[in-house]
C-alpha cells in the first residue's frame, strides 16, 4: 500500500476514536466500570493517580496488540490503525489530563477559543458527581454552545 493510504487510515482511526471514546465513556464508564470511573468525578483528587487511570491501559492494549501484528510478519495496515489509537491517546491525554484536569501545568494560562470550549463542556460534564445525568462525553467534538462563549 501506498503512503498515502496509512496516512488516511490513521487518521480515519484517529476520528473515529473520537466515537468510540464517547460511547464508552457514556456507555461503559459510566456503566458497569463506574467504579473505576467514580473517583474521577470527585472535586479533588487524594492521590496522584486514580482508578480511573486504568482506562489508559485498557485502551493502550488494543493499540499495543495492533502494532505488534501490523509489523508480523510484514509492515501492514494494522499498525496504521495501532498508530491512529497512539495518536488520539496522546491528544487525550494533553487534552484531558493536562489542558482541562491540569494535572501537569503546562497549558494553564491559554486562551485559544477551541481549548477554553473543550474545557467548559468537560467542566458541566463533571457537575454531575454521580453516574446518571451525563452529558459532553466527547472529548474533541463538543456542542457549539460550548465554543460561543469565547468568540
Amino acid at each position: 500500500m501506498s503512503i498515502f493510504i496509512y496516512i488516511v487510515i490513521t487518521i480515519a482511526t484517529f476520528i473515529t476514536m473520537e466515537a468510540i471514546t464517547w460511547l464508552t465513556h457514556k456507555h461503559i464508564m459510566h456503566g458497569f466500570l463506574w467504579y473505576l470511573h467514580k473517583d474521577h468525578h470527585q472535586p479533588k483528587y487524594a492521590h496522584t493517580f486514580e482508578k480511573n487511570d486504568a482506562f489508559f491501559v485498557i485502551f493502550a492494549i488494543p493499540s499495543i496488540l495492533l502494532f505488534y501484528f501490523g509489523l508480523v510478519p510484514n509492515l501492514n495496515v494494522l499498525f496504521f490503525i495501532g498508530l491512529g489509537i497512539l495518536c488520539y491517546g496522546i491528544a487525550y491525554f494533553l487534552i484531558h489530563d493536562v489542558l482541562i484536569h491540569q494535572r501537569f501545568k503546562w497549558f494553564k494560562h491559554t486562551k485559544n477559543k477551541f481549548l477554553l470550549g473543550l474545557r467548559k463542556a468537560h467542566k458541566i460534564h463533571h457537575k454531575h458527581l454521580g453516574k446518571e445525568d451525563g452529558e459532553c462525553f466527547g472529548m474533541l467534538y463538543v456542542p457549539k454552545k460550548y465554543h460561543k462563549q469565547y468568540k
